[in-house]
């Protein structure tokens, strides 16, 4: 097993003290922060869900407070015109009674008049009645000539006249009022049962419109409730987006601490039966290297006397690598580093 410089030994002697040095660094709490930041994006995948959800379900509730909303102002509009259209009944209302009272005063007029006149025609009818109606012949010999006969037949005619005049405005006046006081019912009758209508629907709308404005306050209510929770949701989310990015970030310097562990590992055992670094002194790794002045062959560079010795066959450098690592594993494990030069 031949030697090799002291500055290759020394520097080589330093890069495995830093690499040693690199693995007391290596941090070992790898796995739990990967855990962690797995808990934490299955946290923010769950919220982002959530998220959505309430996003839609915000959507749809703003939806139906405007629908609410409009019903309540669409309602407020009828009742307005409703308001409007009983204020007006109410206004012909109270103009109509007060036709119907001056109606009702001329009515009064009509039947003080009409009584007058019954009187007058009843006691015409009492004078007719006491004196008699004069005959024509009574007339003609009870006229002293023609012109007194005519002249007595011309008051008579007159008066009969009058008589069927009076009979006439009683009768007239009586059916006016008849009809006056039917019309003014009739009309009295479909105001009060107009303002009844109105009244009634501008009731049933108020009731409606309260409704809707109960509705409107009950949905801008659970709206505002989801847009703080979706705010807060959206606060956790960036919380947990910073957790995961600083979980990441060191998963990233475990992973370069872990990869630099394996290089150590590289130079301190390795895929070879001893530390690498003494592999490498003695023949950098090459299991034909042979040396011609002492006859050591192999990665392990192993004199021929202890490879027979250990049982082997042939030469070392020709022997199969898991040959030559069983060997040398067995060197290591009777004499340790003092087998070799480099170590």
């Amino acid at each position: 097993m031949p030697g090799h410089g002291r500055n290759e030994l020394a520097a080589l002697g330093a890069a495995v003290a830093l690499l040693c040095a690199l693995i007391v660094l290596v941090p070992t709490a790898a796995p739990a922060r990967t855990a962690d930041a797995g808990a934490l994006e299955a946290r923010l995948a769950s919220a982002r869900d959530e998220a959505g959800a309430l996003a839609a379900s915000l959507g749809e509730s703003r939806e139906r407070l405007a629908l609410a909303e409009g019903e309540a102002a669409a309602a407020a509009g009828r009742e307005e015109r409703l308001s409007g259209l009983l204020a007006e009944g109410q206004e012909r209302a109270a103009a109509l009674s007060r036709k119907l009272d001056l109606t009702r005063g001329q009515l009064a007029r009509e039947k003080a008049r009409l009584r007058r006149s019954r009187e007058a025609l009843a006691a015409r009818l009492v004078a007719i009645y006491e004196a008699g109606t004069p005959s024509t012949a009574s007339l003609i010999f009870g006229s002293a000539d023609y012109r007194e006969l005519t002249t007595r037949a011309d008051y008579l005619r007159a008066i009969e006249e009058s008589d069927s005049a009076l009979a006439d405005r009683v009768e007239q006046v009586r059916d006016r009022v008849r009809r006056e006081a039917e019309r003014v019912a009739q009309l009295q009758a479909r105001a009060v049962a107009y303002n009844r209508r109105l009244a009634a629907a501008r009731a049933q709308i108020a009731t409606v419109r309260a409704a809707a404005e109960e509705a409107a306050a009950a949905q801008q209510a659970i709206a505002a409730e989801r847009e703080a929770t979706l705010a807060d949701l959206k606060t956790s989310i960036g919380k947990w987006v910073k957790e995961v990015q600083a979980a990441r970030a060191a998963e990233a310097r475990a992973v370069s601490a872990a990869e630099a562990e394996a290089e150590v590992g590289r130079w301190l055992g390795g895929p070879y039966a001893i530390p690498t670094y003494i592999v490498m002194c003695e023949s950098g790794g090459n299991y034909s290297a042979l040396n011609p002045s002492s006859g050591a062959g192999g990665a392990y560079q192993i004199l021929p006397s202890t490879w027979e010795l250990y049982g082997g066959k042939g030469e070392p450098q020709n022997a199969p690598k898991a040959e030559q690592d069983r060997i040398a594993g067995e060197i290591w494990a009777d004499s340790g580093g003092s087998a070799w030069v480099c170590a």
